[in-house]
């Protein structure tokens, strides 16, 4: 039996020519032949056919370099390699790879020496909007007399080398019987949707081994086009199902969690932005377990109070908003329709409309911000009394979105938790893989709210 399995490795052919002897089908019969492809032996059992991939500079053919033996996998293999590409390959993939601490950096404010001009001299007429934010953002800066310091994040700009070790997620268990699979089974059976899963959050096997997952209602289509985020867009998406109110009931209860989050794309093109759709599906939840703690994670509805209000008002437990980033950054990481004081105004008014409600938000770090400026926002939130904050590390979920700047080591995010918690935050939560919601966070609110409650009527 004579099987060949070719793969190209650059200039470099492997062919494997495979020869098993019927008395002695584990006996493996091969020829090594000298020339610009080279041909070796794998060995296999029964005629099986294995493939060794391999970079050219393990196999280069050169007459003026020193052929050396080399093993891999058990079977040794002649090849020819330099000293240097010796030294080369005996480099861990940690250090060839890179720790996440070179590269990156981002890019100058665009009015720095000029770089505004030039911007908006090629910008597109449909970005008009767009410029004026950045205008705004950056002439604040510039009166700071600092601005060639400052950097922002753009798509395509250069992205750290490598990511740091302390990025470490549990998997997903595989298991048929894990709670992984009860949780994915039950939101495909109801044709639900999960930011966990639209967004690739990281922590998906965390939360959904821990039986909770935040579910995503009206739809899975956004009509904004943020550019930190993976999320599907389109300016009209479908209309929203009128029975999801009562299949994410369903759902939650057939879980058996006592906090649940629920969240939403952007629906900008229903008039109330989805807040009505938000607070039948409260009610619902709280009518079928009313001692459920829920937390609605929600857009900014174009700034309308209304809205805020008639969600503050629907029985949810904690409202909650993400500010995303500093203000600077606004506009060159958020769509043109959502603002830093917009954000702070529906925050604002969801605590006035109802007195006691959580108020919550979260922002990421690694877009170039400055330490003052994480700083003021927290103090922007403390003002009208914002009673949760979280900090994460932004990922880029892929290379259509805006590039890292840096990654902030796990000592800066306890400093800025430090910072919050003396501050008066009620809870403030910071880590590079921490979330807006995520199980930790949540097991914690689910305890701190009703340990307030219960002193309250004490």
């Amino acid at each position: 039996l004579l099987q060949e399995t070719c793969q190209r490795s650059n200039d470099l052919i492997i062919l494997i020519p495979i020869f098993t002897n019927s008395e002695h089908p584990n006996r493996i019969k091969g020829k090594m032949v000298s020339s610009r492809r080279t041909y070796f032996p794998i060995g296999c059992l029964a005629g099986a056919v294995g493939l060794l991939a391999a970079p050219s500079s393990a196999f280069s053919i050169s007459s003026q370099t020193q052929r050396r033996s080399k093993v891999f996998g058990g079977l040794n293999v002649v090849s020819s390699s330099s000293d240097t590409e010796l030294e080369e390959a005996t480099v861990p993939y940690i250090v060839s790879r890179g720790d996440g601490t070179t590269g990156g950096g981002g890019l100058p404010m665009p009015n720095s020496k000029g770089v505004r001009k030039a911007e908006r001299d090629t910008a597109h007429s449909d970005e008009a909007t767009k410029d004026e934010q950045v205008g705004d953002a950056t002439d604040a800066s510039a009166a700071s007399g600092h601005d060639d310091d400052l950097v922002r994040p753009k798509v395509g700009a250069e992205m750290p080398k490598g990511r740091p070790s302390w990025f470490r997620v549990p998997a997903p268990s595989q298991a048929k019987d894990s709670r992984y699979e009860e949780v994915k089974n039950s939101l495909s059976d109801l044709k639900l949707a999960t930011v966990c899963e639209e967004a690739q959050c990281p922590n998906i096997g965390e939360c959904w081994n821990g039986g909770t997952g935040t579910i995503m209602l009206l739809g899975d289509t956004c009509t904004r086009g943020c550019m930190f985020c993976a999320v599907n867009t389109a300016s009209t998406p479908p209309p929203p199902d009128p029975f999801e109110p009562f299949k994410t009931a369903d759902a939650v209860i057939q879980w058996g969690v006592d906090y649940i989050v629920l969240t939403s794309v952007d629906r900008d093109d229903i008039e109330d932005g989805g807040a009505g759709h938000f607070a039948t599906t409260v009610q619902v939840l709280k009518e079928k377990k009313p001692e459920m703690l829920v937390e609605c994670l929600v857009s900014d509805f174009q700034g309308n109070l209304t809205s805020v209000e008639c969600l503050a008002r629907s029985g949810l437990d904690v409202y909650a908003h993400n500010m995303e980033t500093v203000e600077r950054l606004q506009p060159f990481v958020r769509d043109a329709r959502a603002g830093y004081q917009q954000s702070l105004s529906t925050l604002k008014h969801a605590k006035e409309a109802k007195p006691g409600l959580y108020t919550k938000t979260s922002l990421m770090l690694g877009l170039g911000e400055t330490d003052e400026e994480v700083i003021q926002t927290m103090k922007d939130l403390r003002a009208i009394d914002v009673d949760v904050v979280t900090f994460g590390q932004y990922l880029r979920p892929t290379e259509n979105h805006l590039s890292v700047v840096e990654y902030v080591t796990p000592e800066k995010f306890d400093h800025f938790r430090q910072v919050g918690e003396d501050m008066g935050f009620k809870y403030v939560a910071s880590g590079p893989m921490v979330r807006s919601s995520y199980k930790a966070g949540e097991f914690y609110l689910e305890h701190m709210i009703k340990k307030e409650r219960q002193e309250a009527e004490v």
